[in-house]
């Protein structure tokens, strides 16, 4: 398919990235799970090897040639546009930084059962509403290591912009989804073998270091929102609650860094 030089904004294919919010992307029409918008040729990269399917590229000129080289056979479907950065500017309602946007079909989400057989280490995140966090969460899983991440209901959706964009798109790349209420959850985690352990500042809460020592061969670790911390549900439904010891006066870390060194601690 030809690059399309934009001179105006009315091709309705153009629509994926008229300014529209994370939410709306995720319920677009015409579609069977909604779409997700990644940024940069990095992001774009990882999406197309995860097996992500594209459905239209906005491109600065500078990204055009790199863009249609890693849409490879996609090439032939998929529309690359590209025009001036006030252009781009004018349809998505910012500037566009990283050379390129593109917007994909968002997945069907798999079930939980079947993230959890096989695995060994999985994160749960509650209620993290901050998608800066949840992309940073995601980042600590695929570079430190564990084998898949559930997000409770209320968890802002790995899939929005800001959340991918941190991540670095490796919310592409480990496996996901969501879980239901802790009623539903817990049954389905400690029936896959998995002890939960939960990231707490309680007072029966044991050292990182002394967990991770005797730590079982699955684990699923729990990770709570900033400031509040982890629901008393799911403080109720933890085996055993866990907590980074501090230092001056410091009571706790942020919660994407609280994940990358208990996770280092569990590897």
């Amino acid at each position: 398919m030809p690059v399309v030089e934009l001179s105006e904004l009315s091709d309705p294919r153009l629509n994926d990235f008229a300014r529209h919010t994370d939410v709306e992307l995720r319920g677009a029409r015409g579609t069977e799970n909604g779409i997700f918008l990644v940024e940069s040729l990095l992001v774009l990269e990882r999406a197309l090897r995860a097996g992500h399917v594209p459905r239209a590229v906005l491109s600065l000129a500078s990204s055009v040639e790199e863009s249609i080289a890693l849409l490879g056979a996609h090439a032939a479907t998929v529309p690359v546009f590209t025009g001036e950065p006030e252009v781009l500017a004018e349809l998505t309602g910012y500037q566009v930084h990283r050379g390129v946007v593109a917007s994909l079909e968002r997945p069907a989400l798999p079930s939980p059962e079947s993230l959890l057989a096989g695995a060994r280490r999985v994160v749960v995140i509650e209620d993290v509403v901050d998608p800066t966090n949840v992309g940073a969460i995601f980042r600590s899983v695929a570079g430190i290591g564990a084998d898949a991440v559930f997000v409770t209901p209320r968890c802002a959706d790995p899939f929005y912009r800001r959340s991918l964009r941190v991540s670095m798109g490796t919310v592409l790349q480990v496996p996901w989804t969501r879980l239901p209420s802790w009623e539903l959850a817990a049954p389905v985690l400690r029936e896959a073998g998995f002890e939960v352990a939960a990231l707490a500042l309680t007072p029966e809460a044991v050292a990182l270091r002394d967990y991770a020592a005797r730590a079982p061969e699955r684990v699923a670790l729990l990770l709570g929102t900033e400031g509040a911390g982890l629901s008393p549900e799911a403080l109720v439904h933890a085996d055993v609650h866990v907590q980074i010891p501090m230092r001056h006066g410091i009571d706790s870390l942020n919660v994407a860094a609280a994940s990358a060194v208990a996770l280092y601690a569990l590897v």
